[in-house]
């Protein structure tokens, strides 16, 4: 966590509040790391962190936008900012699908 926030520091985002939220929290086994945060202007991040080795392809983005919904449902609030951080090689398409659906996509975490 505190490489979040020494990242988005970075940024110019300071958060007032991070929550992690458990995978299992949302009956998934993805290797996967959910925060939820609240920013000092009161702004709502939903924050995915992928780090893979392998490539994330659009079948992995689909996935992504289905543990989202059940995060919504979950916290039952609906996320302004939708980010999701990522180490590993991503594919074109799946970038693209997922900034269609108004995700903000960061390759250049850790």
């Amino acid at each position: 966590m505190k490489k979040l926030t020494e990242y988005y520091n970075k940024k110019n985002i300071l958060f007032k509040q991070i929550d992690e939220v458990s995978v299992k929290e949302l009956n998934s086994r993805k290797k996967i790391q959910i925060f939820t945060a609240t920013d000092i202007k009161a702004t709502y991040y939903a924050i995915f962190i992928v780090d893979a080795k392998s490539r994330f392809i659009r079948k992995n983005a689909n996935d992504l936008l289905e543990l989202f919904g059940k995060l919504v449902s979950y916290k039952d609030h609906n996320f302004k900012h939708k980010e999701l951080i990522i180490s590993s090689p991503l594919c074109s398409k799946a970038k693209e699908f997922l900034k269609q659906n108004g995700w903000s996509v960061r390759v250049d975490f850790m």
